[in-house]
């Protein structure tokens, strides 16, 4: 006969082991505890007079007349007047194109968006997830010359399609001012009620004053590699070059109001928290190539930008365009720490649903239906089509090539490129809306261009 108190003594023993493990692993959370010592001696040496990081900094802040100077420039150069006056001022030939802009923006040429989901979901569109935050964004890359945008525009109003909230460009900034395209742009984003990030010269790929490559395992002006392992191990801001980005960013940010770009760095990701921390009010996005591919880095970065978030806890980091390689599980614990540290309205998980069919990724790459799967549940989400779908692609003469970015205007046009460039363009908008049609008969909200589709 089995003695009536083992049973209770065998759950006393697991009760207790279960006890000691807890305690355990509790003492051993404590050990992350960050101490307000360490907190303090990194106070101390942002606040060292000696400090070259910091000094150097405010060396190229001060170039730029300080941070209130800084500020009040780039809101007046920003505003769509001035650069409307400006372009009149140059007499570009974009003014028309705006002013047709405008003209179709007001007369509601476009599809608003109550009637684009009733005419893909019929009833079932009334219905849709009343979360307004769980809307996903739709985001287009890249956006490279001012005239594809008109052509955008002109096939949405034909075909009822939608028009993107967010627009990442990458073309040289300096052929940008070069044709005025870098005025239009801005112009146009203020028109279409969207965002827009721009690509900065200063980079690892682009050469020198000298016209040698900043990173010397780079041999051509185009940044073709002459070791693979060089070109993996260091296209990003070597040595000087951090801050000649900062000098880079202030210029745009205070002669054309430019407020965001792209960050391809982790110093130059110190450097824009810290331009925010300052007072600077400008913004950036992580980009793809920076490789934030798993959720600890996710974390790095956002432990960083609120230990050096202001007192009104603002951050310059506003978007994450996370790595090709990541999956659902990884988006889902990134936008778990975002939420836990108080980012989830502020900083959006830019993910890419499609990709340039060459030079970036193995095809086919459609990330749809992953897209599917949590855009029921993470909140201010991204989709970002920097190809067009995969079937698509794969019938062109020239599918999309990830290396056609980097190609300069005067050779684009000395190929006969630019209707080719165009046409992949379009065929990453037609991309987009097919996600669009995909979010709505699941019934997910998105977010169109907000001045152009009526809600």
């Amino acid at each position: 006969m089995k003695n009536p108190g083992e049973k209770t003594l065998k759950c006393h023993i697991v009760e207790q082991s279960v006890n000691i493990a807890g305690d355990i692993l509790a003492d051993l959370r404590k050990r992350l505890k960050v101490s307000e010592d360490r907190l303090e001696e990194i106070n101390d040496f942002l606040l060292g007079k000696e400090n070259p990081f910091v000094n150097n900094l405010l060396d190229v802040v001060d170039k730029y007349g300080g941070v209130d100077e800084i500020n009040r420039k780039a809101k007046e150069s920003g505003k769509l007047e001035n650069l409307q006056k400006l372009l009149e001022k140059k007499r570009s030939l974009f003014i028309k194109d705006l002013d047709w802009l405008i003209g179709q923006r007001d007369r509601e040429a476009f599809v608003s968006v109550p009637d684009f989901r009733r005419e893909i979901a019929g009833k079932k569109a009334d219905s849709a997830i009343p979360d307004q935050s769980l809307s996903v964004t739709l985001e287009i890359s890249a956006f490279n010359f001012f005239p594809w945008l008109i052509e955008e525009a002109k096939r949405s109003i034909a075909k009822r399609e939608l028009m993107p909230s967010r627009y990442i460009r990458v073309r040289s900034m300096r052929e940008q001012v070069e044709d005025d395209d870098i005025i239009a742009t801005a112009a146009a984003m203020h028109i279409i009620g969207a965002s827009f990030v721009q690509t900065l010269d200063t980079k690892g790929t682009v050469p020198g004053p000298d016209s040698k490559p900043v990173n010397v395992h780079l041999f051509k002006p185009i940044g073709e590699p002459g070791t693979i392992t060089g070109y993996f191990g260091g296209v990003g801001e070597p040595n000087e070059y951090a801050l000649k980005w900062v000098d880079e960013y202030l210029h745009y940010y205070t002669e054309y109001g430019l407020r965001e770009v792209l960050n391809m760095n982790i110093g130059t990701v110190l450097l824009g928290y810290l331009l925010r921390k300052l007072g600077i009010d400008i913004e950036f996005k992580i980009s793809v190539f920076l490789g934030v591919d798993n959720p600890y880095s996710v974390l790095w970065m956002l432990i960083m930008a609120k230990l050096l978030s202001r007192e009104d806890e603002s951050t310059p980091l506003v978007g994450f365009n996370l790595s090709n390689s990541v999956n659902n599980k990884t988006i889902e614990l990134a936008a778990y720490a975002r939420r836990v540290l108080g980012f989830e309205d502020e900083i959006r998980i830019e993910h890419h649903i499609t990709e340039a069919y060459k030079s970036i990724v193995r095809q086919p790459y459609d990330r749809t239906g992953e897209l599917l799967e949590i855009a029921d549940h993470v909140k201010n989400i991204g989709a970002k089509h920097e190809g067009g779908s995969p079937d698509t692609e794969k019938a062109q003469t020239h599918p999309s090539d990830i290396l056609d970015y980097f190609l300069p205007k005067k050779e684009i046009i000395e190929k006969d490129l630019m209707a080719t460039l165009l046409a992949n363009y379009l065929n990453k908008h037609e991309a987009l809306n097919r996600t669009a049609v995909a979010l709505t008969r699941r019934g997910f909200r998105f977010i169109a261009a907000q001045n152009l589709h009526r809600t």
